[in-house]
């Protein structure tokens, strides 16, 4: 079991109204042992469900007007379920979540993905929604499969098995996975390197572009600087946007009122 000290952290990406919360249940009733004493953190702005009576120790982390994250590691859990704001950019949250969990003493475990293929089928332009989601992911569950077409769930996958994406693609069926403590493994499989120990540098020139010495003369000194890997995610233009952008999420969903806490997250 992992140490009350440094607990496991989870971060569960997805839009709102996937079923992220229900799938939450089925992990961590079937994936955690006897022994283990499981947390969830829910983003203060989602609403309240029926469904959170079957969370264990629910508490709210806030989103700041400075965009960072406020909150406290529950007490004495040994894993914790951070589950994002489903209308907020998932970008702007794992870099908010980046700076946060590195103040904090816990071990990242897994990433999570709960997507919503019929909500993907009926708006193309969340594609590229998702694959920025997945790029910080080592697990896509796939949800809310009921009615969508075959060709359409065909073509989504192999967009990303085209790309040699190392996330792992598992099918969610009436809110189970077919093996929880598989999923639950704290195996990295994505894309981002945002979490890993050492990160590479490189040499760039005074542009800021990186320089591999090619354009040097013999016997000459050059003066190089070094900098830090960035997540091409992270990355912004001259004018302080986002390099590569995505949909605004929240104007693909319906409007929220105090009558949507039905829905399952």
């Amino acid at each position: 079991m992992n140490s009350v000290e440094k607990p496991l952290v989870y971060v569960i990406l997805g839009a709102a109204g996937s079923g992220r919360r229900e799938v939450l249940c089925d992990l961590i009733e079937g994936g955690l042992g006897e022994d283990a004493r499981p947390a969830v953190m829910l983003a203060a702005a989602e609403p309240a469900a029926e469904i959170d009576a079957k969370l264990p120790a629910v508490s709210r982390w806030t989103w700041t007007l400075a965009g960072t994250i406020e909150a406290d590691l529950p007490a004495g859990a040994t894993h914790v379920f951070f589950v994002t704001d489903g209308r907020r950019s998932p970008v702007d949250q794992m870099e908010a979540f980046k700076a946060w969990v590195e103040m904090k003493p816990a071990e990242i475990a897994r990433v999570y993905t709960v997507i919503n293929c019929q909500l993907a089928e009926k708006h193309p332009a969340l594609r590229a929604w998702y694959e920025a989601c997945v790029h910080f992911s080592d697990v896509a569950l796939l949800n809310r499969r009921e009615g969508v077409g075959n060709k359409w769930m065909s073509d989504f996958r192999a967009f990303f098995a085209d790309q040699f994406v190392p996330c792992l693609f598992e099918l969610v069926k009436v809110g189970r996975v077919k093996n929880p403590p598989l999923i639950l493994e704290p195996q990295a499989r994505r894309m981002t390197h945002i979490f890993d120990d050492e990160l590479e540098w490189f040499v760039v020139d005074e542009e800021g572009v990186e320089d591999d010495g090619s354009d040097a003369k013999d016997g000459e000194e050059e003066e190089v600087q070094v900098a830090r890997e960035e997540d091409p995610y992270f990355a912004r233009d001259a004018a302080g946007r986002r390099a590569k952008r995505i949909v605004e999420i929240a104007e693909l969903l319906p409007k929220v009122d105090g009558a949507s806490a039905a829905e399952t997250t």
